[in-house]
C-alpha cells in the first residue's frame, strides 16, 4: 500500500490528524494496534481547551460536542471548608468545554468511517523502516499476514508504550522525567454532579476532584497510594474518604451511586526530545505525559496536531517544509509551558509523603495568594483555558 501520512495509532490524536488532512485532500492510513471497541472503552478525560473546541470544528467533527458539551466559565479552589471560584470568563474571555474523550473519540470514527478513510486494526509487530531517509515504510502484521506501507511521513500518535518514540535512536533521543510517590483513584457513577463547576480539593488528608461527564454521569477522583489497588476500595469506602477531602457544604450535598468504572492513575510529568527524526514526527503522549492535575492530556496532544497538521498542509500545497522542519521546536515550547503548569497545580494541591511542616506552609500560602491576588487568578486562567498555538 501507499499513503502520503502513515499515522501509528487510532486513538483521538491520530483520528483527529486524518480527519483534518483528509479534508486538504492529504491522503492517509490509520493503524490501531487494538480493536475499535477496545480503544471507545478507554475512560479519559474530558475538559478541551478553546483550541481543541476549535480543532474539533475545523474537523468538521463539532456538531455532537456544540450541542451535548458542557461550557465551564471557571472552577472552584477548595482547603479544607474554604473555597473560592476562578472565573475564566472573567479572567480571559474564554472558557473550557466538558465533552468526554471517549465522545471525542466516536465523533472521530464516525467522520473517517463516513468519508472512508482507511483505519487498520489489531495490528502487530509495527516497524518504522527508514524514517531519515527520504522513502519511509512501515510495516506490520495482521491477521498473521504481514503488510507493508510506503509513505511520505509518518505520524507516531500511539502513545506512551508504542513504537514510535523507540524508533528514534537513544543518541538522538533526550527523555526528562518526573514520577510523583502517589496516585489517582478514580470512580464513574450515574450520579448528578456535586457542583456545575470543577472541585479541585486540598485537604490535609490528600487532593480530591469533583468532575462529571454530563447532568447524570459524575467522575470524581481521590488521592491515594501508589501501593493501593481499584478492589482495595469499596464504594463507600471511596464515598466516605471524598466526603472528608471536600468542603462540608459539597459533602452534605454528594449524591453517591454504585460506581460503573474503578480504576487507579499513577502520576507522572515526562518530555522527549527532539519530536522530529527524520520524517518521523511524534505526537501526543508518544512525546509527552502529564500529570492529569491541569487537564492538559489530550489538549497537548491537539496542540501537536495543530502544528504538525499545518506542516504538513504546507507541505503539500507549495513544498514549503518550513511548518515541518519547525514543528519540534513549536510543539516542545507549548509542551514545557503545559508541563509547568500541570507540574504546579500538582504540587500546589496534593500531600506529599516527605512534606515538612515548612512545606505544608508555603502550600497553603500559595493558595491563599491564589485567592486574593487578581494578576495570580489570570495566570492560573490564561494557562487553564489553553495557551495560544
Amino acid at each position: 500500500m501507499k499513503t502520503q501520512v502513515c499515522i501509528i495509532g487510532g486513538g483521538p490524536s491520530g483520528l483527529l490528524l486524518s480527519q483534518l488532512l483528509d479534508r486538504k485532500g492529504i491522503d492517509s492510513i490509520v493503524l490501531e494496534r487494538k480493536t475499535k471497541d477496545y480503544v471507545l472503552g478507554r475512560i479519559r478525560a474530558g475538559i478541551l481547551e478553546h483550541g481543541m473546541v476549535e480543532l474539533m470544528r475545523e474537523a468538521g467533527v463539532s456538531e455532537r460536542m456544540d450541542r451535548e458539551s458542557f461550557i465551564h466559565d471557571g472552577t472552584v479552589i477548595s482547603y479544607g471548608d474554604e473555597q473560592f471560584g476562578i472565573n475564566f470568563k472573567e479572567l480571559t474571555d474564554t472558557t473550557v468545554v466538558v465533552y468526554g474523550q471517549t465522545e471525542v473519540t466516536r465523533d472521530l470514527y464516525e467522520a473517517r468511517e463516513k468519508a472512508g478513510g482507511k483505519i487498520v486494526f489489531n495490528v502487530e509487530s509495527v516497524v518504522i523502516n527508514g524514517a531519515d531517509t527520504d522513502a519511509p515504510f512501515v510495516t506490520y502484521t495482521v491477521d498473521g499476514e504481514q503488510q507493508r506501507i510506503d509513505c511520505d511521513y509518518v505520524a507516531g500518535c500511539d502513545g506512551f508504550h508504542g513504537v514510535s518514540r523507540q524508533t528514534i535512536p537513544l543518541d538522538v533521543r533526550r527523555e526528562y522525567e518526573k514520577v510523583y510517590p502517589f496516585g489517582w483513584l478514580g470512580i464513574l457513577s450515574e450520579t448528578p454532579p456535586v457542583h456545575e463547576e470543577l472541585i479541585y480539593a486540598s485537604s490535609e488528608r490528600g487532593f480530591a476532584l469533583c468532575s462529571m461527564r454530563n447532568e447524570n454521569l459524575s467522575r470524581y477522583y481521590i488521592q491515594c497510594s501508589l501501593s493501593d489497588k481499584p478492589e482495595d476500595w469499596t464504594d463507600e469506602a471511596f464515598w466516605q474518604e471524598l466526603k472528608r477531602r471536600i468542603p462540608k457544604e459539597a459533602a452534605d450535598r454528594l449524591v453517591t451511586g454504585p460506581s460503573i468504572e474503578k480504576s487507579i492513575a499513577p502520576l507522572r510529568s515526562f518530555v522527549t526530545e527532539p519530536m522530529r527524526w527524520g520524517r518521523l514526527f511524534l505526537c501526543g503522549d508518544a512525546a509527552h505525559i502529564v500529570p492529569p492535575t491541569g487537564a492538559k492530556g489530550l489538549n497537548t496532544a491537539a496542540s501537536d496536531i495543530h502544528y504538525l497538521y499545518h506542516g504538513l498542509v504546507q507541505f503539500y500545497a507549495d513544498g514549503n517544509t518550513e511548518g515541518l522542519d519547525t514543528y519540534s521546536g513549536k510543539a516542545l515550547a507549548r509542551i514545557w509551558k503545559a508541563e509547568r503548569f500541570s507540574w504546579w497545580m500538582t504540587s500546589l494541591l496534593h500531600r506529599f509523603p516527605d512534606q515538612s511542616e515548612f512545606d505544608l506552609k508555603m502550600q497553603q500560602a500559595e493558595i491563599a495568594f491564589l485567592r486574593s491576588n487578581h494578576a495570580a487568578q489570570v495566570a492560573m486562567a490564561e494557562n487553564y483555558v489553553g495557551l495560544p498555538y
